[in-house]
């Protein structure tokens, strides 16, 4: 079992979601973050005010998956989260060590579904 965190432009999250469900993948949390990184940010004026934005709004993804479908969660986001621009988004795999349907108290890779 795997928890797969991504974190990709808020533009992006349709296209990655109707990726992930072509390949059979439905369970998924999603949040709102702020981060910054290659970007740097960039440098606005409001009402005359010159400010640096450097936390800029990003979706992050975490999915709970088991090994067998590692690699097509993957794909499923980076095939609708890319557009060949920096601040595409990052994605980390982690060993996710027990999961637990709290309904009905299942464990492993059946309570991840």
């Amino acid at each position: 079992m795997k928890l797969i965190i991504a974190y990709i432009k808020p533009e992006r999250l349709n296209a990655v979601k109707q990726s992930l469900f072509k390949r059979d993948i439905f369970k998924i949390s999603v949040t709102t973050a702020l981060g910054c990184g290659r970007q740097k940010g960039y440098v606005e004026s409001y009402r005359g005010v010159m400010r640096e934005v450097n936390l800029l709004k990003k979706i992050r993804l975490a999915i709970g998956v088991n090994d067998s479908f590692v690699e097509s969660t993957i794909e499923a986001i980076c095939e609708g989260a890319r557009t060949g621009n920096i601040g595409d988004g990052k994605i980390f795999v982690l060993p996710m060590e027990e999961c637990i349907r709290i309904r009905t108290g299942e464990r492993g890779s059946e309570a991840i579904g």
